[in-house]
């Protein structure tokens, strides 16, 4: 494992800095936090960008400038939107080029040179990649849906910063998919001239993950939102409770672990082997587990009669 890590970093690209990066990024940021205050005091300015929600500071202290920068949260759906739109025309650029043998754009094919994308990737199969930009896809539509049908938004904001990411965010995970694609030129390479052919055993479990986590996720996300809503479904109010059942009863934010294990299943779709994606995990796993801490804390201090078996977001562990 070591060995191969490490022929790996010696092979980087741009694409493998920039998850790198944000990787390091988050996981610095949350060893901040699970430092005493006292310790190390942080910036208003810096506790500002890294808190959404109902984690953000009170409005009465935090500095004007920093509120010039809120922006509404309920505009997360327009990630999806943009991820919807983005990805879906990443998957029918790769379906021509499967079924039909177009070849992907000159810009695409450049942009995918540019960042790193190998030709004849050893071991890759263009059968994982098209699965995981379809479970990308999927995953999009799941949570436009929910933003707009499920999840009840109360005047709670994000950083203009944290929006623009977010944005960015979704058309690079899309590219990143692509980017593991086995190219000839600018047409994809299939081994064996058949793509099912291509089907093996993780693909299977990899697609058996990515709805249980799916499910559990959606589950999590009505319970949040029926916490606002009479029995009729009607919203009554947007006050914070504490929320009850599925995976509620081992962690705070059981949303975020069920977003890490969905990107998991996408990276045994993959085969378990690829550096690339395995480096989209782990930043995955460190910004959702700083927001889970984030959260955790937030129910602590709001609620005394909070579970104290609760972990923030590994069951028993985090």
């Amino acid at each position: 494992m070591a060995l191969w890590a490490g022929s790996q970093l010696s092979a980087l690209t741009p694409l493998h800095a920039w998850w790198l990066t944000l990787a390091a990024f988050f996981l610095l940021t949350l060893m901040l936090q699970l430092l005493p205050p006292d310790l190390f005091p942080s910036s208003a300015f810096f506790q500002d960008l890294i808190r959404f929600g109902k984690t953000k500071l009170e409005a009465s202290v935090r500095p004007a400038i920093c509120r010039s920068f809120d922006v509404p949260k309920r505009y997360f759906s327009h990630f999806y939107v943009v991820s919807v739109l983005w990805n879906g025309f990443l998957l029918w650029c790769l379906t021509q080029s499967l079924f039909l043998g177009a070849p992907f754009p000159n810009w695409l094919h450049t942009v995918l040179r540019i960042l790193g994308a190998a030709h004849f990737q050893e071991g890759e199969l263009a059968l994982s990649a098209f699965l995981v930009l379809v479970f990308l896809w999927l995953h999009s539509w799941r949570r436009l849906f929910e933003c707009l049908y499920v999840s009840v938004f109360s005047n709670a904001v994000i950083h203009a910063v944290q929006y623009c990411f977010g944005h960015v965010y979704y058309i690079f995970v899309g590219i990143t998919v692509l980017s593991q694609v086995p190219m000839d030129g600018r047409h994809v390479y299939v081994r064996g001239k058949n793509l099912f052919m291509q089907a093996r055993w993780f693909h299977i479990l990899g697609m058996m993950m990515f709805i249980w986590s799916s499910v559990h996720q959606y589950k999590c996300h009505v319970i949040l939102g029926n916490l606002r809503k009479n029995k009729a479904g009607v919203v009554i109010h947007c006050k914070h409770q504490i929320p009850f059942g599925d995976w509620f009863e081992y962690v705070s934010s059981p949303n975020y672990l069920a977003e890490l294990m969905i990107y998991i299943s996408m990276a045994v779709t993959f085969g378990f082997h690829n550096f690339t994606w395995w480096l989209v995990v782990t930043y995955v796993f460190f910004s959702q587990a700083l927001s889970a801490l984030l959260s955790h804390r937030f129910y602590k201090s709001k609620f005394v009669s909070y579970p104290k078996h609760r972990k923030a977001f590994l069951p028993f562990l985090f």
